[in-house]
């Protein structure tokens, strides 16, 4: 395990390492769009691969034979969509038959208890070379104090010990007590009070938008720590510019489909990991500027 300063870091550093032995990625469509963009920085062509299909089918062969690598991510962000043990295990079979790379980032997982199985025993299991990237970041934004965490397979077979080297020595050790003493206070039930808290929030939220016409939430079993809003006649740009009068920030979903940004045009983002009152007061701005459409 490689600690850095953040899973971008991690994130730097695994698509460095990919580029001097493969040329194309299979990455999950839509998904944090920083993962697209450190990839084709690196010069890897992506191959889009569709989230809902991902999750029922067998990959297809054609597309393991063309691609160096699969990318996922579960839980997904921004749909909240969570790969299951079986279907991780199957994933992973089909990666190590075809000498295929498979890559996770988890970086939500410790919001959804359906993400809690051991990710690292199925991989071990199916022999697939692997890699996945963890961030404490997202559960505990403590003024940008995180560790991202780039986890690999012992047969990867990947330069990712030399360009981590290259990049950086390691993290503080005041950083690593740090999240230490979170994960032990995690462990002591504070993850399940997390779960409660933004089970809450996504609630009220979902409470305080029901009724309006032509807005939906398109993610109804999401547990991760943001709440994706359809919006059926308003681009998710323009809520975001009429809630900036408001001095409410709220994030378009266009950058998310990487592939295809008209596919986010009518949906905006949410970060339900906020103090409820202030969130609340946001979410009757967004109601406020949807009743006035």
């Amino acid at each position: 395990m490689l600690s850095c300063y953040s899973s971008s870091v991690a994130m730097e550093i695994l698509s460095r390492s990919l580029s001097e032995t493969i040329e194309s990625v299979a990455l999950v469509h839509p998904t944090f769009d920083n993962i697209a963009d450190l990839l084709r920085g690196n010069g890897l062509k992506l191959v889009p691969l569709a989230e809902d299909p991902l999750h029922g089918d067998d990959l297809d062969v054609s597309l393991l034979k063309s691609v160096g690598c699969v990318f996922l991510t579960t839980p997904n962000n921004p749909t909240g969509k969570v790969v299951s043990r079986e279907r991780l295990t199957r994933l992973a079979e089909q990666c190590a038959e075809h000498g295929v790379i498979l890559a996770l980032d988890t970086s939500f997982r410790g919001f959804d208890t359906r993400a809690h199985y051991d990710h690292y025993e199925v991989l071990n299991a199916s022999g697939v070379r692997w890699v996945v990237i963890e961030d404490t970041g997202k559960l505990w934004p403590t003024l940008d104090l995180k560790v991202g965490m780039l986890v690999h397979s012992e047969n990867l077979a990947l330069p990712v010990e030399k360009i981590y080297s290259d990049i950086l020595l390691g993290v503080s050790p005041l950083i690593l007590a740090m999240v230490r003493r979170f994960s032990e206070d995690a462990a002591a039930g504070g993850l399940e009070d997390l779960h409660r808290f933004i089970a809450a929030n996504r609630a009220m939220v979902r409470a305080e938008l029901a009724g309006l016409p032509g807005v939906t939430v398109p993610d109804p079993d999401s547990r991760a720590s943001v709440e994706r809003v359809a919006i059926d006649d308003l681009t998710g740009t323009q809520v975001w510019a009429k809630l900036r009068e408001h001095n409410v920030y709220a994030l378009p979903c266009r950058p998310f489909h990487w592939a295809n940004p008209s596919e986010g045009d009518h949906t905006l983002r949410l970060a339900l990991a906020r103090s409820t009152d202030p969130l609340a007061q946001s979410v009757r701005a967004l109601r406020h500027v949807l009743k006035q459409r």
